[in-house]
């Protein structure tokens, strides 16, 4: 694994609003309780849409044409910022103001970024690059939440036995450590979780370690840590298979136990997509694109997994889903049917089938609130 720094202009870091095209954000931003819908271009999304609540359903409202391929976003709460990937070969961060007016666009250093984690300072972001396989991290101005100058790149090494997924590496997800100054990163392609220690005083990277190696083809892609227990779920795309691990105190993982995402004996194509944690810390659930299904498992005091049940999604190829517990509620963005389904979570956590098609949205990725 390699690290070098590339510098950005100043004037590409701090963009002025008034230079970015006029768009209508008012009423999106005047909408406490709206859920916002990231969409691709190339299937027919429109752009950042609004979600709103309407007659215990769910309307799309007008969106931001703007904010394309938003696949992921993590947002500040300090400054009032939302920083938003632009998933495409020439990678973007877009950041934005509470009116969704864009302050700054900068490079992500890479192609097809997907994932981005803020650290828990507030000083540094970092972004995942799926198809260039590196990632890259900013330092943050405290003062206005805005990139500093440079970031450092770190590319990844490795591959596996999928050639056709795994001929070289994949960063899919970015987070840092509670504590810690620690970055890990999960690469689909070297079957792998890597750990990026730096510096604690300048921020800058030290040392990249694996931190844990993943079954051989199995294509590692999130990571979710429990709230309270030193233990992390890291869910398999290419295995449909969920690893439960624990957190040990060098930033590296061992193995616990794995169970499937999928039911006994189903024998289709599928592939495992997203992956959390209710804020309880009793409940994990991991969406199935092909099986169209949101598995259920109950978190054990140890932290063990031992599945619920199996609910539909609500359309076809659920890549994420954003629960909603003051509801009672999740919405699922099923891909490629191109809708926002909702399904009802009840009090013990086990979820209810959509009872409707739900909300048409083409292209839909991402969902946040």
């Amino acid at each position: 694994m390699a690290s070098s720094t590339l510098s950005l202009s100043r004037r590409t870091l701090v963009a002025a609003a008034a230079a970015a095209a006029a768009f209508p954000t008012r009423l999106l931003a005047q909408q406490s309780r709206r859920v916002l819908a990231g969409t691709y271009v190339q299937e027919g999304g429109a752009g950042l849409v609004p979600l709103e609540p309407s007659n215990g359903g769910w309307t799309a409202g007008r969106a931001l044409p703007e904010i394309a391929n938003a696949s992921f976003g993590v947002r500040s709460e300090a400054h009032g910022l939302r920083y938003l990937v632009d998933e495409q070969a020439e990678g973007a961060l877009g950041i934005y103001g509470r009116d969704f007016r864009r302050l700054a666009r900068v490079s992500t250093l890479g192609a097809d970024p997907c994932h981005l984690a803020l650290s828990p300072d507030g000083r540094a972001l970092a972004v995942a690059n799926y198809s260039s396989g590196s990632v890259a991290v900013w330092k943050l101005d405290p003062a206005t939440g805005l990139p500093i100058d440079e970031a450092a790149r770190i590319v990844h090494a490795g591959s596996g036995p999928d050639r056709e997924r795994q001929a070289g590496a994949h960063a899919h997800w970015v987070g840092f450590a509670p504590g810690a100054p620690l970055l890990h990163s999960v690469d689909l392609g070297a079957d792998a979780i890597f750990a990026h220690h730096l510096d604690p005083r300048s921020g800058a990277l030290a040392k990249t370690t694996v931190a844990y190696r993943a079954e051989p083809g199995s294509g590692p892609r999130h990571l979710a840590r429990h709230p309270r227990l030193p233990v992390a779920y890291l869910v398999a795309e290419l295995a449909n298979t969920v690893t439960i691990l624990g957190a040990e105190g060098d930033g590296s993982f061992r193995r616990r136990g794995v169970v499937s995402t999928l039911p006994a004996g189903f024998a289709g194509s599928s592939a495992a997509g997203h992956i959390a944690l209710n804020r309880k810390g009793d409940r994990l659930y991991v969406s199935n694109r092909g099986h169209n299904s949101i598995a259920v498992f109950a978190v054990a005091r140890d932290g063990g997994l031992s599945l619920l049940q199996h609910v539909g999604c609500g359309g076809d190829w659920p890549r994420m889903f954003l629960l909603l517990e003051e509801r009672g509620e999740m919405l699922v963005a099923n891909q490629r049917s191109g809708t926002v389904a909702s399904l009802r979570v009840g009090s013990d956590g086990r979820l209810r089938a959509a009872a409707s098609q739900g909300v048409p949205v083409p292209g839909v990725a991402y969902l946040t609130v």
